[in-house]
C-alpha cells in the first residue's frame, strides 16, 4: 500500500498539500510571487477582430452571411443573412466569449469615404497604426500549412511584401492595386516593425488564419535588471532567476484598472 500520509510529512510540510493552501504564511508568498510576476511581465493584448485573408468565421458560417471584402480585405458581417446559430463565435480562434457576431467593422463606412479609423486617430498615446500591407496570395496556403506553431510567425511574414521594392511595386500595378494605395504602404511603419525590425507579433496566430492585427509586446524591467548584472537577459532561462535582483523602483507600481474594449 502506497504511503499517503505520516509524522514525518506533517512536521516537514506543515500539514502536508492538501492543508498548505490554509497555511497563512505560505497565502502571503503565494500572492506575493503572483504580484511579482504579474506586474513584471503584465501587458494587455486588443480585443478586436484581427480580419484574416483565411477567415474561420466565415469558413463556419452555414449561412454565408460572414465575407471577406475584395478591394481590402476587410472581414464583414452582412446581418440580413445571419441565422444567429453563432457558429462563428466557436469557429474564430480569437472568440473572447462575447457570444454575438456583431463584431469590429473596421469602420469600413469611414474608410470608403477616406477618413480614419476612430479608434486609431483618437488615441492619445498613437498605440495603433493602421495600414494596408501588400502580401502574396500564392504563399498563403504554405504559410498555413506549416507543420510546427512555432513556424507560423516566420511563415506569415513571408507573406508579406515589400511595398519599396520596385517589383513588387510593378506587381501591385499590373493586378489593379491602386498607386496611392501602395504609397501608403510604404508611408506607414506597420510593414517595417512586422518585417524590417520585427518587433510586431502577430495575435493568435495558432489559429492560422493570418491575423491582420499585429501586438508590440512590453519589454519586462527584469531583462534590464538581468542585463545589468552581465547575463543575457533576453534568454528565457535566466528570466526567473533574475526576478530577485529585481528593484522595486522598476515594478509597475499601479496595475491598470480597465482592459482594452475593443
Amino acid at each position: 500500500m502506497k504511503a499517503t500520509w505520516s509524522a514525518n510529512w506533517d512536521d516537514d510540510l506543515g500539514g502536508g498539500p492538501k492543508l498548505t493552501q490554509d497555511e497563512p504564511v505560505l497565502q502571503k508568498l503565494s500572492e506575493k510571487i503572483t504580484l511579482d510576476v504579474e506586474q513584471t511581465f503584465m501587458f494587455y493584448l486588443p480585443r478586436i477582430c484581427e480580419h484574416c485573408p483565411n477567415a474561420a468565421c466565415a469558413a463556419s458560417c452555414p449561412a454565408g452571411a460572414i465575407y471577406e471584402r475584395a478591394e481590402d480585405d476587410i472581414v464583414l458581417v452582412d446581418q440580413d443573412r445571419c441565422g444567429g446559430w453563432r457558429m462563428c463565435v466557436t469557429g474564430c480562434p480569437c472568440n473572447h466569449r462575447i457570444g454575438t457576431a456583431e463584431k469590429c467593422t473596421f469602420y469600413v463606412s469611414r474608410i470608403e469615404v477616406g477618413l480614419p479609423m476612430i479608434c486609431a486617430e483618437t488615441c492619445i498615446g498613437r498605440l495603433r497604426s493602421i495600414a494596408g500591407v501588400l502580401y502574396d496570395a500564392d504563399k498563403v496556403l504554405g504559410a498555413v500549412s506549416v507543420g510546427d506553431d512555432k513556424d507560423l510567425d516566420r511563415a506569415q511574414r513571408e507573406v508579406f511584401l515589400d511595398p519599396g521594392d520596385p517589383a513588387v511595386q510593378r506587381a501591385a500595378e499590373g493586378a489593379g492595386i491602386r498607386r496611392d494605395w501602395v504609397q501608403a504602404a510604404q508611408r506607414s511603419p506597420v510593414w517595417a516593425l512586422i518585417n524590417r525590425f520585427e518587433v510586431a507579433l502577430p495575435l493568435h496566430p495558432e489559429g492560422r488564419t493570418l491575423p491582420m492585427v499585429w501586438c508590440i509586446p512590453s519589454l519586462s524591467p527584469v531583462v534590464d535588471s538581468l542585463t545589468e548584472t552581465g547575463h543575457d537577459g533576453e534568454n528565457a532561462g535566466n528570466l526567473f532567476g533574475a526576478m530577485a535582483n529585481l528593484p522595486p523602483e522598476s515594478r509597475c507600481p499601479v496595475r491598470p484598472q480597465q482592459r482594452d474594449p475593443f
